[in-house]
């Protein structure tokens, strides 16, 4: 029983949010790993051999846990892409202007 873990909470969410800059971004950055995890053991038959394997040595075989234990123990880091907004704004302007509006379509009765 030795191997068995303390808690089902575990590794500890205050230790993993030391790791990332909030909550929403730890569920984001552990369910995208957590799917890599998955695809990596559906595909091991298959000798593609795309998929980076897990990273730790877990006791858990569930992909999740395995994600979350890499993100403690800094084997899964992530990348925050700051957007420009004047890029955004010109981005989205443009493509305003690119939908066609459509002329005469008949949308049926007002409602009353």
């Amino acid at each position: 029983m030795a191997d068995r873990r303390p808690s089902l909470m575990q590794p500890k969410l205050e230790n993993l949010l030391g790791h990332v800059d909030s909550k929403f971004t730890l569920v984001t950055l552990s369910s995208k790993r957590a799917r890599e995890i998955n695809d990596y053991y559906n595909q091991l038959g298959e000798g593609l051999g795309r998929i980076v394997p897990p990273q730790v040595t877990s006791l858990s075989r569930k992909p999740l846990s395995i994600a979350l234990e890499e993100v403690e123990a800094g084997k899964v880091v992530y990348e925050r892409i700051v957007v420009d907004e004047e890029v955004v704004e010109a981005t989205a302007d443009a493509t305003l202007e690119a939908v066609p509006v459509a002329a005469g379509v008949d949308e049926g009765p007002a409602p009353a």
